[in-house]
């Protein structure tokens, strides 16, 4: 009885051993099939990272901001206008504008209706440079005389007088020998309301009434108050002189 109750205990023995010995094998097995798997994982790596093959070029990334942020930057580097300096700037065509376009107006005018013994226009291109004629009035000692004028508009014109200047010699007391004229009208007495026509009707009416009391060669002056005839002699003289073609 005591042979019998020994064989189970031994076959139990057996099979526990047996059972460990397929669980190592199995677990070798196993060990075995995924090693070279991460071997093969880890050469691939180092044969990426360590391969003398180029790498290929990064792709090149456009910025679609680019022309914008360089013309900004191009604008911004560009020194800004004050407001104050536009304004002005601004003011300042606008008067130019608007005395143009009363030059050309009056051109016009001039051309079209001349005063009697005037004739007046722009001497080349330039719009504000004019030059003048005046024929000498038939009452004056000045008769049979042409006397040429330079005529400077002013980039306020009308609301200042232009500059008039004889550049023909006049023996003439309210002119002197610059060329310059005593007229009231081209200087306190100036208005917008006038024009160079009305000036220049002006300038031969002072022709023919010399002004003695407000001029500007004084000894012409006094001459043509003490002794009339004597003036109006040599007045004649110098319009055969300088002004008789």
């Amino acid at each position: 009885m005591s042979d019998q109750s020994d064989i189970p205990t031994a076959s139990s023995s057996v099979a526990t051993a047996a059972t460990a010995t397929t669980e190592a094998t199995l677990q070798s097995d196993i060990a075995t099939v995924t090693t070279p798997v991460t071997s093969n994982a880890a050469d691939k790596t180092d044969n990426s990272t360590n391969s003398d093959s180029p790498a290929a070029p990064a792709p090149v990334e456009t910025s679609a901001t680019a022309a914008p942020a360089a013309i900004t930057s191009s604008a911004m580097s560009k020194p800004s206008v004050p407001p104050s300096k536009q304004k002005k700037k601004s003011a300042a065509s606008s008067s130019l504008s608007s005395s143009a376009k009363r030059i050309q107006k009056e051109l016009a005018e001039i051309s079209l209706d001349p005063p009697s013994n005037c004739s007046a226009g722009p001497k080349g291109d330039t719009l504000y440079e004019w030059v003048s004629t005046i024929v000498g009035p038939g009452d004056s000692p000045y008769s049979g005389g042409v006397f040429f004028l330079d005529i400077h508009f002013p980039q306020e014109y009308p609301f200042k007088p232009p500059k008039i200047i004889f550049r023909t010699r006049i023996y003439h007391c309210n002119i002197n020998s610059q060329g310059q004229i005593c007229l009231d009208i081209l200087k306190d007495n100036w208005s917008p309301a006038l024009t160079i026509s009305k000036v220049l009707l002006s300038i031969c009416s002072l022709l023919t009434d010399a002004n003695p009391h407000d001029p500007l060669v004084h000894s012409i002056a006094q001459q043509l108050l003490n002794n009339r005839a004597e003036h109006d002699r040599t007045a004649k003289e110098w319009t055969k002189r300088y002004a008789c073609c």
